[in-house]
């Protein structure tokens, strides 16, 4: 199925901490959704090239942007996905294992007992600095692994209730809902070198375009973090509340997937100004941008949909 969007709206900065935006007078460029149907509960998204992974009951999918390219049985695939040194990492809730996965043959190659911190399915895998990162203890752990062996070479202590993380400006990244802290994490020496107050019910977060993004999912707000000096820079008011949906960054974009409101949300870095909200609400999901298109699932709906320019 394909349908043709324009985004609703250019909003532009308000004076004041927080962002919040006003109509603008111009439309912002149509995309095309390619929409498919995926049976189940499409969720979180991990891209590798041309495809995406998806988590679904009992499994994780490969796509493309015209079908299903294989599946892999996966008791219940928990949270964001981290794709290096050629495999799939996947958190499976039941157990607190993490799932290696070879890419290239859609084979569990190992099930590694890193323990998962939040069985109940909001967390993050990661991947930098040459390992994967696993939220591994609701007291406040995180599991550090190197790719090439599936062993452990770390364990970090954090802030109790750690779930959510990112990598990018060279630090390991880490959000406590219950803590509401962002805490910076140095790859080198294992450690947290900086922490930050954060608005209410902190989740989702991307490392990249000059800062570190955070969902203040309680606020309905985006929060700006510069990198070195662990300042908040500016927030953005997107919506009454921006409860588990997902971030994401790249192309000179902060890309925001939301669950009132539209599909998903599309904030200029510099500016904090949402530039465009594309598509109709469709309950929560995930986000992944690639320098083609963006990739969004929405499991109420029981879809995956593929967003790029029309030709």
């Amino acid at each position: 199925m394909k349908r043709t969007i324009v985004t609703a709206a250019l909003f532009a900065a308000t004076t004041g901490c927080v962002t919040t935006g006003a109509p603008g007078p111009d439309a912002a460029p149509a995309l095309v959704e390619r929409e498919l149907s995926v049976p189940g509960f499409a969720d979180f998204l991990a891209v590798d090239g041309d495809t995406v992974w998806v988590t679904n009951d009992g499994r994780v999918e490969q796509w493309s942007r015209e079908e299903k390219l294989a599946s892999v049985t996966v008791p219940r695939p928990c949270g964001t996905m981290a794709v290096a040194a050629g495999s799939l990492w996947v958190a499976n809730c039941p157990d607190a294992n993490l799932y290696r996965i070879d890419t290239e043959t859609a084979t569990v190659e190992q099930m590694i007992a890193t323990g998962i911190a939040n069985p109940k399915g909001e967390t993050n895998v990661v991947a930098g600095a040459g390992s994967v990162w696993v939220p591994s203890a609701a007291s406040g752990e995180i599991a550090r692994l190197d790719p090439e062996t599936g062993a452990i070479v770390a364990r970090i202590p954090v802030n109790p209730g750690t779930f959510f993380l990112a990598y990018g400006h060279d630090a390991l990244w880490a959000v406590s809902s219950d803590a509401r802290t962002l805490q910076k994490i140095d790859p080198d020496s294992n450690a947290v070198v900086g922490t930050v107050a954060l608005g209410l019910q902190p989740g989702f977060l991307a490392a990249g375009e000059g800062a570190v993004w955070v969902q203040e999912q309680g606020d309905g707000t985006v929060a700006r973090i510069d990198p070195a000096t662990l300042a908040i820079t500016d927030r953005v008011k997107v919506g009454e509340t921006l409860a588990y949906g997902d971030i994401d960054v790249g192309g000179g974009m902060v890309w925001l997937r939301t669950t009132e409101d539209q599909v998903f949300a599309v904030i200029d870095p510099a500016t904090m100004d949402v530039t465009a909200r594309l598509g109709e609400p469709a309950g929560s999901g995930a986000i992944r941008y690639t320098p083609d298109g963006v990739w969004t699932s929405a499991h109420d709906n029981q879809t995956l949909s593929w967003w790029s320019r029309p030709d």
